[in-house]
């Protein structure tokens, strides 16, 4: 899948003529929308690996690994793995003031889950999918849930 994902970025910026960046200039809730959309597509292509099942069962698993309390467990599960810098981006998305709030979770969780998101997605545009997806396995390798299969 990390081949996959890594052709997905480039053929993005090849496709769309989209230049290089510097992602230390975007603002951290940029990084976590973008973050929010690549940890989804992660979660549901690991679902959808697992081979065909119904959708609406596919929709509750995901959901349950894709929301702002699950998040939250995510990033603590990670926090020890993480390079400063990573720690640094974590922290800049959690310390964001978002406009919005998560319906079904506190304020804490929320910001942590915001700051995991916006990691997600500075890893994402920086093309580090390896580090993304090593981080991913680590926090689900602890979960109940058996994403392996």
């Amino acid at each position: 899948m990390e081949k996959s994902l890594e052709n997905l970025i480039s053929g993005i910026r090849e496709e769309f003529a989209l230049g290089d960046v510097d992602i230390r200039t975007y603002s951290p809730l940029v990084l976590a929308y973008i973050g929010d959309g690549i940890y989804e597509l992660v979660i549901r292509s690991l679902l959808v690996g697992r081979g065909n099942t119904q959708a609406a069962k596919l929709h509750r698993e995901a959901s349950s690994l894709v929301n702002a309390g699950a998040q939250a467990v995510m990033l603590e599960r990670i926090k020890e793995h993480l390079t400063e810098e990573e720690l640094q981006i974590f922290r800049r998305g959690r310390n964001a003031h978002s406009p919005t709030m998560a319906k079904h979770a506190s304020v804490s969780e929320y910001r942590r889950a915001t700051g995991f998101e916006a990691l997600m997605g500075y890893l994402y545009l920086g093309g580090q999918m390896e580090r993304l997806l090593k981080l991913v396995r680590l926090g689900l390798e602890e979960t109940s849930c058996d994403m392996k299969n």
